[in-house]
């Protein structure tokens, strides 16, 4: 008996890009995703090798799930940031004022001049971060995924320039099936909340994300530039 196999079109995006268009977190966008089942989300996310993938259940309203390779999550940056980006690009260039993670409180989104997008989420919505402050940005870039104390589910990171509020980090997330992410907006998230600062954080081989603070408490906000890489048709 032949095993059934599912086709999707795939839209890839760079999340957390660099000024240049370069570097960001991958992020796979599934459209018109309402009768797909949540199993096939974590699946297509392990196989494409990606952090997270979205499934977009219902685009007039900015609706969708979020997935790692192993679980549904509330709310993580870089998939919340790209959804918002590219439903406002397929919508003529308006960037939704609000989206709707499945299970996470309603998100505002906005694009600044420059061109980065914006989201404001509730910090208990994110994924909770062990936050480990280093020394030197150097004894960041000597860090091994591959370390035991590196497993769970840390960000490392230093101070580049502290009076500009720049920060050198990298990301671990094992048991969340990601041994090292690129980006990681939940955890600037949580951690812009926790210097009660505006940072621009480097992540990974060079991804930007920059982060602040809400006026309300619990409330913080990721924002970044979005690439769009095409469309790949993947057989699962």
């Amino acid at each position: 008996m032949t095993a059934l196999t599912t086709t999707l079109e795939v839209q890839i995006l760079r999340v957390f890009a660099d000024q240049r268009g370069e570097h960001g977190n991958e992020l796979g966008v599934v459209y018109d995703a309402a009768g797909l089942p949540g199993d096939l989300g974590i699946e297509l996310t392990a196989h494409l090798g990606f952090s997270e993938t979205v499934f977009v259940d219902d685009e007039p309203r900015a609706a969708f799930r979020i997935f790692t390779p192993a679980v549904e999550l509330k709310l993580a940056g870089h998939p919340t940031v790209g959804t918002a980006w590219v439903l406002g690009e397929r919508a003529g260039g308006n960037v939704p004022a609000v989206v709707r993670p499945r299970l996470a409180t309603e998100v505002a989104a906005w694009r600044e001049e420059d061109g980065v997008v914006w989201i404001r989420g509730a910090v208990a919505d994110a994924p909770a971060w062990e936050f480990v402050q280093l020394d030197a940005p150097a004894l960041i870039d000597e860090l091994s995924p591959d370390a035991p104390e590196q497993r769970g589910r840390h960000q490392f990171w230093a101070w580049s320039d502290e009076s500009s509020g720049l920060i050198r980090a990298r990301t671990f997330c094992a048991d969340m099936g990601v041994p090292e992410d690129e980006a990681t907006g939940s955890a600037a998230i949580r951690l812009a909340d926790r210097l009660q600062r505006p940072i621009t954080v480097h992540q990974g081989r060079g991804s930007v994300l920059h982060a602040r603070p809400a006026a309300e408490a619990g409330w913080a906000q990721v924002g970044g530039r979005v690439v769009s890489d095409g469309f790949r048709s993947v057989t699962l």
